[in-house]
């Protein structure tokens, strides 16, 4: 079936609770890339380095990480209709705090706080969008993909109209419109059936047993941290106005989002999932490479089609993670995230101290080579990457006509 088929089980004929949690998750994705346009604001206001405000990603994405361990073990627990909210909650109590810090530490912490909320929800939220979705696994990867993708282009967006008065007020507009998400999800989506079996702190990592997955991790892992290099060090070598800068990002996400909905499935389709990820790998490395050693109008056209790239692996990484194992979707997405966000985490802190280390070309030089990994990963792996396993059975049909997985 075609997702994009505008008939009964299609891509926009959705339940009202695959909506709200999808509406959630794109104000989720905002919160990734809206400090992008304002960190050189960040470091000016607070007395900062550049170093030290790319600590804001860091400790973000370690926190993320580690809850990835702790999300399918809570959400098994208190349902994942609760998750989400707990997760919404913690994102908008310590957004609208890391709108009041009166130092980088207080903010980086506030940060940290704020990645713990948004790994209970975005990893919860990808499961109960491939639970509620009409259309199977398919409709609901590009269903977040799409939520991905328009996340990461408005936050930089938004990030841009109001750090433009005030850095400030990025985080507080997020915390906003976090608790309207807090509400839509309170209102429209009921409580989906508790797995059979309470998922442990160590499942994850026992998923990772899995060749397959862990071969997608590992080369997710590589890519990551091409990925955020461009999107947390990039805006110091380009030095642009809050606005000018914000503009780059948001073209940068508007080709991210159409290339994960749209060029993505139609590749997969004509060439097969792991040629397109390790061809788009290496034209990443190729786009990076020449980023940090062009020109600058030259650096902001490349930072601008590395979307392209990062649309692409997106969308084909997420679906490696949920079918290349047997295990349940909400394991294997939580071991398979438990490992990239590590590299997430890792970029936004080593690309500024390689820069002090050498010059401000050589950290993308870096980034290319991860790039590079990442695609030998997939050709050296590509037969544990191949055996994906069989849809799962649809468990009941909720009241509400909703299909919810075993899974």
């Amino acid at each position: 079936m075609d997702p994009f088929d505008a008939g009964a089980g299609g891509l926009l004929k959705q339940p009202k609770s695959v909506w709200a949690t999808a509406g959630a998750s794109v104000v989720a994705f905002m919160g990734i890339g809206l400090v992008d346009p304002i960190l050189p604001s960040i470091a000016q206001g607070l007395d900062a380095t550049a170093g030290q405000v790319s600590l804001l990603f860091t400790s973000y994405f370690l926190i993320t990480a580690v809850a990835m361990l702790v999300t399918g073990f809570v959400s098994s627990r208190i349902g994942g209709r609760r998750t989400l909210l707990l997760g919404l909650a913690f994102v908008v109590v310590f957004a609208g705090l890391a709108g009041t810090s009166g130092s980088v530490g207080e903010l980086i912490g506030f940060r940290a706080g704020w990645g713990l909320g948004n790994a209970l929800f975005v990893s919860t939220a990808l499961a109960v969008i491939a639970g509620a979705a009409a259309g199977g696994s398919a409709a609901a990867i590009l269903l977040y993909e799409s939520a991905l993708g328009l996340g990461m282009a408005c936050g930089p967006l938004l990030g841009a109209l109001l750090g433009d008065a005030s850095w400030r007020y990025p985080f507080f507009g997020t915390a906003f419109l976090m608790a309207i998400g807090f509400l839509c999800i309170t209102v429209f989506l009921k409580e989906q059936p508790k797995p059979a079996r309470e998922t442990s702190l160590l499942d994850p990592i026992k998923a990772l047993g899995h060749g397959g997955l862990a071969s997608a991790a590992v080369s997710a892992f590589f890519y990551n941290y091409t990925f955020f290099t461009v999107l947390a060090f990039t805006p110091f070598v380009l030095n642009m106005s809050p606005y000018r800068s914000g503009a780059v990002f948001f073209a940068w996400g508007v080709l991210l989002a159409v290339f994960s909905v749209i060029v993505a499935p139609r590749l997969q389709k004509r060439f097969g999932s792991l040629k397109v990820l390790g061809g788009s790998l290496v034209l990443l490395a190729a786009d990076v490479l020449v980023l940090g050693y062009g020109s600058h109008p030259t650096a902001v056209v490349c930072t601008i089609l590395s979307g392209a790239f990062i649309g692409v692996n997106n969308t084909v990484y997420t679906e490696l993670a949920l079918g290349v194992s047997d295990a349940p979707r909400p394991v294997a997405s939580a071991g398979y995230n438990f490992v990239r966000w590590f590299a997430a985490a890792a970029a936004p802190y080593f690309a500024p101290k390689i820069e002090q280390w050498t010059d401000i070309h050589i950290p993308f030089a870096v980034a290319a080579v991860t790039a590079v990994a990442g695609a030998a990963v997939v050709v050296v792996r590509r037969k544990a990457l191949t055996a994906e396993a069989e849809e799962p059975e649809p468990r009941h049909t909720t009241e509400d006509g909703v299909t919810v997985f075993a899974n």
